[in-house]
């Protein structure tokens, strides 16, 4: 069967695509893609977009739920042009998430609740859109995993993050709206431009008319970039990613200067989702 390009079966208005939650999972190289598949199909999304330059093999027991399309994931800021390609074709008010292989969604309770629960309680507190945190993971030995990717020992840090006010274009800080930082980003940021040392992203969103997504993973809209409401504080969600780690140590001007990602503040990631909101790093909000 041949692959279709994404404008393909985007044009086609395929049914799977009628109803949210959806995930585009955007396949930049061969790194842990049947995992990454197959978390994102526990938690409850309806239906996944697997992106990737050539066409993935898609395990079975995961082919009723995804389907892989070709998309230049290697481009630059390659997920603005799918994400928007998307938000276009879906029905507006369709739930949307995105993210990289080797990058794995935790929200609070995600062990016992679904994509849909968490959404289906943010839009009673009238969101449209949620921040989520990109924590970085990493092997804790780079001489057995080259590659820095350890599935069964990944390790993160415990500590490190900070926010900053976020300026407007008139130099006031906008309200609501914060830039965050630390995981490797922050220890490592001389191997990283200044525009790519954030670690949040609005990964989960309504679609809507008009809306675009930005190459520093905001929204044109601002009030999808806030945290929260006015009047109390909201759910937020986090992202276990290993995309910062394996181009440090494959990028040509990082990785001969980088021989090990752990520190005093490294704790090894059990991959639960409490053990995150017990650290700070994503918010209950009201939801209990």
């Amino acid at each position: 069967m041949t692959t279709p390009s994404l404008r393909h079966f985007l044009d086609k208005r395929p049914e799977a695509l009628s109803r949210g939650p959806l995930a585009l999972i955007l396949i930049e190289d061969a790194k842990a893609i049947a995992e990454t598949l197959a978390h994102h199909a526990a938690l409850g999304f309806r239906h996944i977009l697997a992106l990737s330059p050539e066409p993935v093999p898609i395990p079975d027991d995961l082919s009723p739920l995804v389907t892989n399309v070709i998309w230049d994931t290697r481009q630059p800021d390659a997920h603005t042009g799918a994400v928007n390609a998307v938000i276009e074709a879906v029905p507006p008010g369709t739930w949307l998430y995105y993210c990289y292989n080797a990058e794995f969604l935790f929200f609070p309770f995600s062990e016992s609740r679904s994509i849909g629960e968490l959404l289906s309680f943010h839009v009673e507190e009238r969101r449209a859109a949620m921040l989520t945190y990109v924590i970085d993971l990493y092997a804790p030995d780079l001489a057995v995993y080259p590659d820095a990717i350890s599935l069964d020992s990944a390790m993160f840090d415990s500590t490190g993050y900070f926010a900053l006010g976020r300026p407007g274009p008139d130099g006031v800080h906008l309200e609501r709206q914060l830039n965050f930082h630390g995981g490797l980003r922050w220890r490592f940021e001389e191997h990283l431009p200044a525009d790519r040392r954030r670690i949040d992203r609005i990964a989960l969103f309504r679609s809507t008319q008009n809306l675009r997504i930005t190459p520093d993973h905001r929204f044109n809209i601002e009030e999808y970039n806030t945290y929260s409401c006015p009047w109390h504080h909201n759910l937020t969600a986090a992202i276990a990613s290993f995309r910062v780690a394996k181009a440090l140590v494959t990028n040509p001007g990082s990785r001969e200067s980088i021989h090990s990602f752990v520190w005093r503040n490294s704790r090894p990631f059990d991959w639960r989702a409490q053990q995150l909101l017990e650290l700070g790093l994503m918010e209950s909000g009201q939801w209990f």
